[in-house]
């Protein structure tokens, strides 16, 4: 898993965590349905953003959004869920294949780990170049042309390569800045809103901005220590620069959704305004979530996701046995939190450190978004609790 958006469950609220937890359950299984069970390893937080934003333009039963039940799980303790299908989903798997791929190709570039030897690389590209095909095919069955995100992927290796001290930081950003903002934009075709394309395509410009602005100060020590390339380092941008670009690409995200129309904009809003600040907060190291430092990840790792609300019914032994078996494999009654196996109750797992003191920015909330660096909309932060 991958992106820059993770939300903690504590600020998200019950209600909009299981719209999180919805999108990407559905951006997993329809990259399996289009692209086969391998393809959702490519799953990742910030593909599943062009989900949400479809969703969030789109009148209720569009093309672009709609829910189905899904079949057990063992990532959700073997539960049926409520998951996001329709266009939104497909757009976003198609953007993830793509997104996975340019990051597999860097990893190559890189030689990080195994892929430092040459048959592991050599199948580690043909992987990416599979990756980019199904993309391909996924984004044309909604309308949507990946070349422009293949065109930034192959234009991104020159501009490293030229790129010295003195470089606008900016400059070697810009192929990222306009693969967000095409698949940002296409979300407004798909949810019949062509007026909102403008304004979109201006928020995933300067998201695709913070994306790899916030890779590469998360990843400066690391790249130092290996040698590897890092646009802050081979450019010379010191890291006080590079919190001036990421703070008003935040402002920016801001005032480009304040002119797009919703349908209901809550769970964007709360990623795209309010996530992506904790994001580079937490990138620059200026602030940390009280709940032990665990973002809001998937079923599986630390700082699991709040699946929809169990049944009232409890499971036989033998059921709840092999439910058990499924936790204990998934490490989830390790770390996060987890649903007792029969009675379907949540319990935090024995690794999962949740001190509630000072839960985040969740109970100053509307004092917040009126301050200078708020949303200023009075949004009051809806769906954010101090439910912990």
């Amino acid at each position: 898993m991958f992106g820059i958006v993770r939300p903690c469950r504590h600020r998200l609220g019950a209600g909009l965590a299981r719209q999180w937890t919805a999108h990407l359950c559905g951006l997993c299984l329809a990259l399996r349905k289009d692209h086969g069970q391998f393809a959702r390893i490519v799953t990742n937080y910030d593909g599943l953003l062009v989900s949400v934003l479809t969703e969030a333009q789109s009148v209720p039963g569009g093309a672009g959004t709609g829910r189905r039940t899904a079949g057990p799980c063992p990532l959700r303790g073997m539960r049926t869920a409520s998951v996001a299908r329709g266009e939104g989903a497909r757009l976003a798997a198609a953007v993830s294949l793509v997104l996975a791929s340019a990051k597999l190709r860097d990893h190559v570039a890189d030689g990080d780990g195994l892929l430092a030897r040459r048959p592991v690389a050599l199948a580690a590209r043909r992987v990416a170049a599979g990756w980019d095909a199904a993309g391909a095919r996924g984004g044309g069955a909604v309308g949507f042309d990946t070349a422009v995100l293949l065109d930034a992927v192959g234009r991104q290796t020159g501009l490293e390569a030229l790129a010295g001290p003195g470089t606008p930081l900016l400059t070697v950003t810009e192929p990222t800045e306009t693969a967000t903002a095409a698949a940002f934009a296409h979300t407004a075709v798909l949810a019949g809103r062509p007026g909102n394309a403008g304004p979109l395509a201006e928020a995933g410009r300067l998201f695709g901005r913070l994306a790899h602005l916030l890779d590469a100060v998360e990843d400066r020590e690391a790249d130092a220590a290996a040698g590897a390339w890092n646009p802050l380092t081979a450019t010379g941008t010191p890291l006080i620069e590079a919190r001036r670009l990421a703070d008003d690409a935040v402002r920016g995200v801001r005032l480009a959704l304040a002119e797009a129309e919703f349908t209901d904009g809550r769970l964007v809003h709360r990623l795209l305004v309010h996530e992506l600040r904790t994001s580079v907060d937490r990138a620059f190291g200026t602030s940390a979530c009280a709940h032990g430092g665990h973002p809001y990840a998937p079923p599986g790792g630390p700082g699991a996701p709040m699946p929809p609300e169990p049944p009232e019914r409890r499971r036989g032994l033998l059921a709840g046995c092999a439910v058990w078996v499924g936790l204990a494999c998934t490490c989830q009654m390790c770390c996060g939190t987890y649903e007792d196996p029969w009675t379907g109750q949540r319990k935090d797992a024995q690794c999962a450190d949740c001190d509630c003191s000072g839960c985040c920015e969740c109970c100053d909330c509307c004092g917040k978004c009126s301050g200078e660096d708020g949303c200023g909309d009075g949004c009051c932060c809806d769906g954010c609790g101090c439910d912990c």
